[in-house]
């Protein structure tokens, strides 16, 4: 263990005796890492700790942070994305998006992704490595150092299949539950669907945390196999209607709803026709319908549906019994496209 972050009480009141210290350091060293006031982010900063004992811990390699910040990008809205740089000198991004009441940090769990959703940027360059718990973690103390307050949702909707990465994002969640004091209800992880993962987060769920409260999100974006097949390749690999039956026992053993992320795609799958195919699938469990506003990039043809298309597409499920409901994309004039952050840096 090197990088602190992530660790409980106990794991750093053992570093503290480890070194010969009085337990309380290492409460210390907790306090100091897990208040976003505190935004120095080395080891030999902590400065309730003596010096002797903060050089070994530096001289041994103990770290807080292995990120650093390479862009800020504030929208109009107040959204800021950031876009993060990692100790092996690739790039990362995060987002923090704010209301009166909360404050939403958006994860990535990845760098890069391997999905390649041919309306997203982030796979453009396919998947370099998954990210460590700490460096999943990290992104939240950078998004609160930054505004300068606390988050008190998130969401694993950055950048990167967070199922290809099960074990550190388990972890990551075990520590925004005990450490950050966070809600495993307030926490929301979204994937395209892997063939197996579905059931192996659940059960891993509780193996890891105990329980699984948290609402597993799929990112569906079609009504049927063709369309979904034509925008995320990888849907050749898992069926929809597999998909449902592995959401339907996700269901069952977790006694949590699922949400799905329905992105409007204007003349792809944004028909009357389509609402009533996705009615028919969501139909006889506890489902809920995200229908979210398209964030246009340059790279990919996709156009954003009309707010009137969107509209009508909603009543049409809301006539047809489902749950439903609309999100409008925050951060428009500061690349608010998962992805396009990076892409823009790496063609600087």
């Amino acid at each position: 263990m090197k990088n602190l972050l992530g660790s409980s009480v106990k794991d750093l009141e053992n570093v503290a005796l480890d070194y010969g210290q009085d337990a309380f350091r290492g409460r210390q060293i907790y306090n100091w890492i897990y208040n976003y006031r505190n935004k120095k982010k080395n080891i030999d900063q902590i400065e309730v700790l003596p010096l002797d004992f903060r050089k070994k811990l530096k001289d041994d390699g103990f770290k807080l942070s292995e990120l650093s910040i390479q862009e800020r990008n504030l929208a109009n809205d107040g959204t800021l994305k950031l876009l993060l740089s990692t100790d092996d000198n690739e790039s990362i991004e995060c987002v923090g998006i704010p209301t009166e009441k909360r404050l939403t940090a958006c994860l990535s769990s990845q760098v890069g992704c391997p999905m390649d959703c041919k309306f997203c940027a982030t796979g453009k360059e396919g998947l370099k490595r998954s990210l460590k718990a700490s460096e999943i973690l990290d992104q939240i103390l950078f998004i609160e150092n930054e505004m300068n307050r606390k988050v008190t949702n998130i969401v694993f909707m950055g950048m990167g299949e967070p199922l290809l990465n099960i074990d550190d994002l388990l972890l990551s969640i075990r520590s925004i539950n005990n450490d950050f004091r966070i809600s495993q209800r307030k926490i929301t992880v979204s994937t395209v669907a892997v063939p197996k993962m579905i059931c192996k987060l659940s059960a891993k769920s509780f193996q890891i945390l105990g329980n699984c409260q948290f609402t597993l999100a799929i990112s569906l974006h079609a009504s049927n196999q063709k369309i979904r097949e034509s925008i995320i390749p990888s849907a050749k690999n898992y069926e929809i209607k597999n998909i449902i039956e592995d959401c339907k026992k996700f269901v069952r053993d977790t006694g949590r709803r699922v949400s799905f992320e329905y992105l409007m795609l204007k003349g792809i799958n944004d028909k009357l026709e389509h609402a009533n195919e996705l009615s028919n699938l969501m139909k006889g469990f506890q489902c809920h319908v995200n229908l979210i506003q398209y964030n246009q990039i340059d790279e990919v043809e996709f156009k954003r549906t009309s707010l009137n298309n969107l509209e009508l597409f909603q009543s049409r499920l809301i006539k047809n019994g489902i749950a439903v409901s609309s999100r409008k994309s925050r951060g428009l004039d500061k690349n608010a496209a998962c992805g396009q952050l990076r892409q823009n840096a790496k063609n600087k």
